[in-house]
């Protein structure tokens, strides 16, 4: 699932905006290869569990943090998902950037993510009223209060063998706990 909006388009060798825009969810599709919905047409009881994909997307689709950080907004249906999935104790796991846009959501109930070890990323994290919790790149940090398992991915990793423990280890607790 993605949301149906409309953002900027980037050259990721360049780093720089193209002046075109893309549809984050005929985006998403095209990624994933496979039938995709709308997040705002899924809800909690459709699903036993999430995880969001990290990559700067993560944190320029799903929520601004990627430009404004802790004073980030969620897109609104990211939150409503994030907030019913808390709720109903279902798993959620976010990879890479991912938790950061996990923290801001749900920052009022103090979830612990990790990012891995970047000290301003974590500092935002920890003003969205969320914990952050070291971790090395082939690990996850656990939040057994509100079921939230999270990796750094390529917060840290040099390479897809070191990020794909990691992610791995994830997935893997994610699918145990659903």
């Amino acid at each position: 699932m993605a949301p149906n909006i409309e953002f900027d388009e980037v050259n990721h060798l360049t780093q720089q905006a193209t002046g075109k825009q893309r549809n984050v969810l005929v985006e998403s599709a095209r990624i994933a290869r496979g039938t995709i919905q709308d997040v705002k047409d899924v809800s909690t009881q459709d699903i036993d569990a999430l995880i969001l994909p990290g990559g700067f997307g993560a944190a320029k689709n799903l929520s601004d943090f990627a430009i404004k950080g802790a004073d980030a907004t969620v897109n609104p249906e990211v939150q409503r998902i994030l907030e019913e999935m808390l709720s109903a104790k279902k798993p959620i796991g976010a990879i890479c950037i991912a938790p950061a846009t996990v923290a801001k959501a749900l920052g009022n109930n103090k979830v612990t993510v990790t990012i891995g070890n970047d000290s301003q990323t974590a500092n935002a994290i920890e003003q969205t009223g969320s914990k952050h919790s070291q971790c090395t790149v082939d690990d996850i940090c656990i939040d057994e209060d509100h079921n939230i398992i999270t990796t750094p991915a390529y917060m840290l990793g040099p390479g897809i063998k070191d990020v794909a423990i990691g992610i791995n280890k994830l997935v893997v607790e994610v699918i145990n706990r659903a």
